[in-house]
């Protein structure tokens, strides 16, 4: 806090704002077009987006790497792929010579890509009829290091299948089952699934044990 303004809060907000505008557009309303990215992280977490939504918590700019490429010229367009009924939209970051490519922030490098990101990679490549794709992960270093992904069609087909069941329970308005993972800390529905947060409070010890000298908190090892 720097005289009567609060640059953390600031900082937050923008934080926020830009993201907002860097987001997936989604149509929360039309149960008949789903997002890749609504079925290729936790189900819970997008239905709860959907019906009731509240708005994530972003604290980095870095967060955001992956929305500013496709803002950019370069970056890609929306598209979508037909399942009947259904139209399963997507949007890869960029696209180069026939290559499909998403950008994504870390601290520390994976040794394989994450799951969810394989998955997201895998659908883009069919929406957009590519046989080739790229995950990059760029830490705040600057530094960067990638992996190959090639089409699948089992990994699309597994995709479909939550496509399917996505917008089924969004129709039912029934609650998804609980997909454990190591995002569900950072999640803002967290408290829906599980227990309440414990906010946690700094203790100083020596001021604990001075307030305690000469009355009942401390025990005489004579007695």
């Amino acid at each position: 806090m720097l005289g009567d303004r609060d640059f953390r809060t600031t900082i937050k907000n923008s934080i926020e704002a830009v993201g907002r505008e860097l987001d997936y557009k989604i149509d929360l309303e039309d149960f008949g077009k789903i997002h890749v990215s609504e079925v290729t992280r936790c189900i819970r977490r997008s239905f709860y987006d959907r019906l009731d939504g509240l708005e994530p918590q972003r604290s980095r700019f870095s967060d955001l790497l992956g929305g500013m490429f496709r803002k950019l010229e370069y970056g890609s367009k929306p598209a979508q792929y037909s399942l009947d009924n259904l139209k399963l939209e997507g949007q890869a970051d960029m696209i180069a010579d026939d290559i499909v490519m998403i950008f994504k922030s870390v601290d520390v490098f994976p040794d394989d890509p994450f799951a969810k990101d394989i998955l997201y990679m895998n659908a883009c490549m069919w929406i957009y009829d590519k046989i080739d794709g790229v995950i990059i992960y760029i830490n705040s270093k600057g530094k960067e290091t990638s992996f190959s992904v090639t089409r699948d069609k089992k990994m699309f087909e597994e995709t479909v299948r939550r496509v399917r069941t996505f917008e089924a329970l969004l129709k039912e308005k029934k609650t998804p089952i609980v997909e454990p993972s190591i995002e569900c800390s950072t999640c803002q529905y967290y408290e829906r699934c599980f227990v309440h947060k414990r906010e946690s409070k700094t203790i100083n010890l020596m001021n604990l044990l001075g307030s305690t000298k000469g009355g009942s908190g401390i025990i005489d090892e004579k007695e």
